[in-house]
């Protein structure tokens, strides 16, 4: 600690474990591996596989690594359809992989899900493993969180009913309380599936009759085109909001229903695990992180294909349940607030790794 206070380094530390990153900080896997005598391991973690990190094949000069770490076609070193991928050298070199979900970690080391990259995943075999994200519990907590209207807990759930009715005046939408409100918070990108959701909620909105939509986020203009019009076709029904705002997202946590998560692919999710905190009820694709945290019926209502007539049944049920069960709604909502994905669980993960690695 001292020498933290005064910037000085002590001479005797050495590390015991580097552990990357995305494709970002992959090289230092590969600098390791050909300088293997420092006894450091190496962990890489892949957050989003789709991001590789891709240069022109002719800059590898450039890195001063040795020219067998460039490889030829195929799985051998760094090359990528004729382009280097620091991705893969993240793949190829650290000791150890893991993923932000234990089924993103299987799902990458398929054709549909690995990017290209999906042979490489496959030689790594055991070293690959996923660890699940974790959220921050004392700044996710509708009990403590300042943010929100009013607070509130699984235990006295009237504090949400207060969420909901600030947010829909915020939002410009009918003060009703009966009226179903579903909710996406989320970049609009097509990973996310907001395009299935563009496909079924006119019909939607026309077939049940008080429901209400509202949107956070901003990304492709296209998407964002087709909410803005959605908007103008139902003013009081739908709210759209194209930006970040970090304080809106957690009251749009509070005050929603239930939160749409209808996702290509999704290596973990926040959304979902932030949303059964608050009591939100989580309408998820079966799919990475999402199928590791969201039960069907359970925890929250899940569906397979990325279609929009899978997303449309799943949300059927959802405002099915909604409207005539209020007694499964509210097991719902508390068997997702007795959820726990704090960052311990995951801590401890991670440590166990780091020790397996020291061990060998």
């Amino acid at each position: 600690a001292a020498h933290l206070a005064t910037g000085e380094l002590d001479s005797d530390w050495s590390a015991h474990i580097l552990h990357a990153n995305d494709w970002h900080a992959a090289l230092a896997c590969a600098y390791l591996a050909c300088h293997p005598g420092h006894g450091v391991g190496t962990v890489f973690t892949v957050h989003n596989l789709a991001y590789q990190g891709l240069f022109d094949l002719e800059d590898f000069h450039l890195l001063g690594l040795p020219n067998r770490f460039m490889g030829q076609r195929g799985q051998k070193g760094m090359e990528f359809h004729g382009r280097l991928s620091f991705m893969k050298a993240g793949l190829k070199f650290a000791q150890r992989i893991t993923t932000v979900s234990p089924n993103y970690a299987q799902e990458i080391a398929t054709p549909e899900f690995g990017c290209g990259l999906d042979g490489v995943i496959r030689v790594r075999g055991k070293a690959v493993s996923g660890i699940l994200n974790g959220v921050d519990a004392h700044i996710w907590s509708p009990e403590t969180d300042a943010l929100i209207h009013t607070p509130y807990s699984s235990k006295h759930l009237q504090g949400k009913t207060l969420c909901k009715a600030a947010l829909q005046k915020e939002l410009g939408l009918e003060r009703d309380p009966q009226a179903p409100l579903l909710a996406v918070v989320s970049r609009l990108t097509p990973q996310k599936g907001l395009d299935l959701l563009l496909a079924t909620l006119p019909d939607l909105l026309h077939h049940h009759g008080t429901a209400q939509f509202a949107i956070q986020g901003n990304g492709d203009a296209n998407l964002e085109a087709q909410f803005m019009g959605l908007a103008n076709e139902y003013p009081h029904r739908v709210a759209v909001r194209l930006r970040y705002d970090e304080d809106l997202a957690h009251r749009m946590m509070a005050g929603s229903d239930a939160i749409l998560v209808p996702s290509r692919f999704e290596p973990c999710g926040l959304t979902q695990l932030y949303a059964l905190r608050y009591g939100t009820v989580p309408v998820v694709r079966y799919v990475g992180g999402l199928a590791d945290t969201v039960v069907n019926a359970v925890t929250g209502f899940v569906f397979g294909e990325a279609t929009p007539h899978a997303l449309r049944e799943a949300l059927d049920r959802t405002l099915y349940t909604y409207a005539t069960n209020p007694s499964q709604w509210q097991q719902i909502q508390h068997n997702g607030m007795a959820q726990n994905f704090s960052w311990d669980t995951a801590a401890a993960q991670y440590i166990a790794l780091y020790q397996e690695l020291r061990c060998t």
